[in-house]
């Protein structure tokens, strides 16, 4: 799924015509503009890539499927962009988005597409020629300049509240009233409101306070209000007393607040799904199986014998290589009650561990495939010295007769904390800024592995827990071209079904993910004695 955000909205409060309409229109995506998506992927649309016809995209609040608020009604190819017409639903939510777009608090749209048809052009730029339009979203952020809305009509029915002056209040209710409010009679003119000293409390019968507490709101709030004022202004001493009754004999009385959010003992992060980068299926998703071709021999070129001799050659050989989906899913059913009855909303929380569950589950395949599919450049001893020579070997055997050098290095959390404790001869770290990168300024320097004079451990270092112990992973990954490994993944997010004979509601989360490992011999792997 791409997801691309164009630029700031203007807005315009109503229709010229004076009827209630809630729709939003402007430009969707602009042709021939380069954007980059979440993931660091560059993508350029060109003219006539997204549909107009077939089934209406979805309008969401910030891509979450879960706050649908309308659905995109007209759509219009023109060669400044796609331009299009949404129309609001009359819900709570609908309502909230137009007065956030009115407000120009939501001041953006985006697209969310799943590419078709596609190149990469000299700049690694992805240029979709073709893609299906699921959804378009309001959004707080832009990245496109030249894709705005240009009008939202968002007029929203509002309910006037009744004023009735000089109304008798029962005589009941005025003895429980908070009588420190000021008294306004109606006239045609109040120019000055004086302030009134405040009247002395004067504690409730036992009666006013039952009345009180029935008529619930602002009434009781009032009272408690006034009764702990007057006791805190009252209070000489603390008396105890046979028959006083404490906390522990009123537990059905207290409030249980909820502190949130939630505690989350799980950092949803995807290290290696992040390093590689998850491209988009080729079918667009829409095969269970694709192809992805191989060299498996070359073209020569070598010297002519003589003049007229017959020069070299060889017939290229490729690959069909076929590569399946695997679908990654989880579900939940949730009771009505517990929808209804739960504060933070339990439901919310759930799906969003729900989601979570899936990232760990795409990384936790993505870590498994790359291990399985690197072979073994030698075994590291735990030394200094040892893991010098380990890491070079790699690096040879990824760059010989390829020319492609290695970027990354993917190792365990406990190698990592190893490689953080090594020291050289002196006692100093020989890592000393392990974080994102292998990178130090000590005997070893921090010189990259971009050129043939580079080091190898300028690598950059990708740590996850979803790797077996003692892995080290050398590889190139996430350069567009020359890459050993490759992640394809289609997340087709939120399904949910009501279930009215049990008052209940199953919710799952699901998406496609594929491995494939381009050239294997520059996947190596150092294994420890």
């Amino acid at each position: 799924m791409i997801r691309l955000t164009p630029s700031r909205i203007t807005v315009d409060a109503a229709a010229s015509d004076g009827l209630a309409r809630r729709s939003i229109s402007g430009i969707a995506v602009t042709y021939d503009e380069i954007a980059v998506v979440a993931d660091g992927t560059k993508v350029r649309f060109l003219q006539g890539s997204l549909p107009t016809e077939g089934r209406n995209p979805k309008l969401f609040m910030q891509h979450d499927s879960t706050q649908i608020v309308g659905q995109v009604t007209e759509r219009e190819d023109t060669a400044q962009g796609m331009l299009f017409v949404a129309k609001i639903s009359a819900t709570r939510l609908g309502d909230e988005a137009l007065v956030l777009a009115a407000d120009g608090v939501i001041d953006s749209v985006s697209v969310g597409v799943n590419p078709i048809k596609f190149k990469y052009d000299d700049d690694d730029v992805m240029v979709i020629e073709s893609a299906a339009w699921t959804e378009l979203s309001l959004v707080s952020e832009g990245a496109f300049a030249g894709a705005v809305i240009t009008e939202v009509a968002a007029s929203i029915p509002q309910t006037e509240p009744v004023i009735e002056l000089n109304k008798d209040i029962p005589t009941q209710k005025e003895s429980i009233m908070d009588d420190t409010t000021p008294v306004v009679e109606a006239s045609a003119t109040v120019e000055k409101l004086w302030a009134q000293p405040k009247r002395e409390f004067r504690m409730p019968s036992a009666g006013e306070y039952m009345a009180a507490y029935h008529s619930g709101g602002e009434t009781f709030a009032n009272m408690n209000k006034g009764v702990q004022e007057f006791a805190q202004n009252n209070r000489t001493s603390l008396q105890a007393a046979a028959g006083d009754v404490i906390t522990t004999d009123t537990p059905g009385l207290l409030p249980v607040p909820v502190l949130g959010p939630l505690v989350q003992d799980l950092n949803f992060l995807r290290p290696v799904v992040e390093a590689v980068g998850a491209r988009a299926y080729p079918d667009g998703g829409q095969s269970k199986t694709f192809i992805r071709p191989t060299i498996t021999t070359h073209t020569s070129v070598a010297a002519q014998s003589t003049e007229l001799s017959a020069v070299s050659a060889t017939t290229m050989v490729i690959a069909s290589n076929s590569v399946t989906k695997t679908t990654l899913a989880g579900q939940v059913t949730l009771s009505q009650q517990d929808i209804d009855f739960t504060n933070p909303a339990a439901m919310n929380l759930i799906l969003n561990d729900l989601m979570g569950e899936y990232m760990i589950a795409s990384d936790n395949k993505a870590a498994d495939d790359l291990l399985t599919a690197a072979n073994s450049s030698g075994v590291w001893d735990g030394t200094v010295d040892d893991l010098l020579k380990s890491v070079y070997d790699a690096a040879n055997d990824i760059s010989t007769n390829r020319n492609w050098l290695p970027t990354h290095m993917f190792v365990s959390v406990d190698v990592w904390s190893q490689l953080g404790q090594l020291t050289d001869t002196s006692d100093r770290p020989l890592f000393p800024l392990v974080a994102n990168g292998l990178s130090g300024q000590n005997a070893l320097g921090q010189a990259a592995a971009s050129t043939w004079v580079g080091n190898p451990l300028g690598l950059q270092l990708v740590v996850d827990s979803n790797f077996a112990a003692k892995t080290m992973i050398i590889t190139r990954v996430g350069q567009g071209t020359g890459d050993a490994y490759e992640f394809y993944e289609s997340i087709r997010g939120l399904m949910s079904v009501e279930l009215p004979s049990t008052l209940g509601r199953n919710m799952s989360f699901h998406g496609y993910v594929s491995t494939f490992a381009a050239i294997g011999g520059m996947i190596r792997k150092i294994t420890q004695a």
